[in-house]
């Protein structure tokens, strides 16, 4: 029987991702199309004033985009399940699924052969192409990955053969040289490189071009954890190269559970599917499974509709307004804000390369005498900023950056929502915390520094 689903001509427009981004505007926006919800938000501090809530934590979840807001407020009076419906709403919410899908092929620059899976995010993603590669494959890492990108190789259900492991390159250039050699000298057979587009610790960006150009002239592939590069900059599989991409909607201002891998197609239709359940079988009876062609083999279970709609809005919403200009607004104030930070006395930010290579809006610092889960709670308590503390689940790189006498670091991020005013007031709160210290008393409550008393409600 052939399936049927709905046409663009029984669509409502209100669904359409790239009708609603033209007319959304928010405030403290990078402009029009592009506000976040929350930005206007006003918090209460311990002294008793209320500040615009600074936030600094878009490399851990990005706040929604208005857009994408207004996208899903269309598509929930038709949510219903996908692909094997009859009714309306159920061909209007496949047909949105499926589009959602062609958008973010658009978004990343997808070939024409290429498969997008949606998944929960850069985690499932890595640990779906982990379980997916050619049995044996050795997979070829750098010390300097997110965990999502270092962990899934060699953990139980991993495929992979072999995992050669590199240490932190002290240039971009060592980079593409250690992946050379390791792959050049790996076992026979499939090879896999697994790098980061912009690094979740210091923002710098990874040579892609040059390391997919090393990986396929070794007869090897490669795939671009792209989680902290996609929300700041364009990226394209064809013009890269690169056989493998993957990335999360929550740092992409989809806040809704999606994410995605996307590139060749045949190791991930050769895998058993990553979940075995409905939606990846063709057909089943008492003595065999046959398993559907992909997409939808790894897409198992019913799919996170509305978190794929909501995705795709963004992608749209970030390509319309253009992702070049909103990148330029960014260096701006992430110069701004390095400026600020390296004239503040008792401040050192952390950096793998060269203070002059391009990043991402990310800082991750240290401030001398003061550990960072108290400057981050004083941060947040005093002045209404939120950072990140830690070692960002990147604790090989983190570790290895951070100067003697310390243990943490703070994370600065920027994004769409940040403005003049969140910079120059993290850059004077961290100066005074620098030069002063904490105004409030704090202590350490189940594993985290807060401050007492704490007089503020928790909505």
């Amino acid at each position: 029987m052939t399936a049927v689903t709905a046409t663009p001509s029984t669509r409502p427009a209100a669904c359409d991702p790239a009708a609603r981004a033209a007319s959304a505007v928010g405030p403290a926006t990078a402009g029009p199309g592009v506000g976040v919800v929350g930005a206007d938000v006003r918090i209460p501090l311990v002294t008793g004033e209320r500040a615009t809530y600074a936030n600094f934590d878009y490399a851990a979840s990005a706040p929604c985009l208005t857009a994408v807001r207004e996208v899903l407020d269309a598509a929930l009076p038709y949510y219903a399940s996908v692909h094997r419906g009859a009714g309306y709403h159920s061909q209007v919410s496949t047909d949105a699924y499926e589009q959602a899908r062609r958008s973010v092929a658009r978004f990343v620059g997808a070939r024409h052969n290429d498969a997008v899976v949606f998944v929960r995010g850069t985690t499932d993603a890595l640990n779906l192409l982990a379980r997916s590669v050619p049995r044996d494959c050795t997979v070829v890492v750098f010390s300097a990955e997110h965990h999502a990108s270092l962990l899934p190789w060699q953990h139980r259900g991993s495929r992979a053969g072999q995992v050669i492991r590199l240490p932190l390159p002290h240039s971009p250039s060592a980079a593409v040289a250690a992946a050379r050699e390791a792959l050049r000298t790996a076992p026979e057979g499939p090879r896999l490189l697994c790098v980061t587009g912009a690094s979740n610790v210091t923002g710098e960006i990874w040579p892609i071009e040059e390391l997919t150009a090393v990986a396929h002239t070794a007869g090897a592939r490669i795939v671009v954890d792209a989680a902290q590069l996609v929300p700041h900059r364009a990226f394209s599989l064809a013009a890269t190269g690169a056989d493998y991409v993957a990335f999360s909607g929550h740092k992409l201002y989809a806040p809704f559970g999606a994410g995605v891998l996307a590139g060749r197609t045949d190791w991930l239709q050769a895998a058993t599917p990553y979940l075995a359940g409905g939606g990846a079988t063709g057909s089943v009876t008492e003595h065999d499974v046959r398993w559907n062609d992909l997409p939808a083999r790894h897409e198992a279970g019913s799919p996170n509709v509305l978190g794929a709609v909501a995705l795709a809005a963004a992608c749209d919403v970030l390509t319309e307004a253009g992702q070049e200009r909103l990148h330029a607004r960014e260096q701006a104030l992430l110069g701004r804000l390095r400026a600020g930070l390296a004239e503040t006395e008792g401040v050192r930010d952390l950096a793998l390369w060269d203070a002059d290579h391009p990043r991402v809006g990310i800082v991750s610092f240290v401030v001398d005498g003061l550990p960072a889960d108290l400057v981050a709670a004083a941060l947040s308590a005093e002045y209404g900023i939120g950072v990140r503390d830690g070692l960002f689940c990147a604790h090989l790189l983190t570790r290895h950056l951070l100067p003697e006498g310390h243990d943490q670091a703070v994370r600065a991020s920027l994004g769409l929502g940040t403005t003049e005013e969140h910079v120059d007031r993290l850059v004077e709160a961290v100066a005074r915390l620098a030069a002063q210290g904490p105004g409030w008393e704090y202590r350490e409550d189940d594993g985290r520094v807060v401050p007492v008393p704490d007089p503020r409600a928790l909505r």
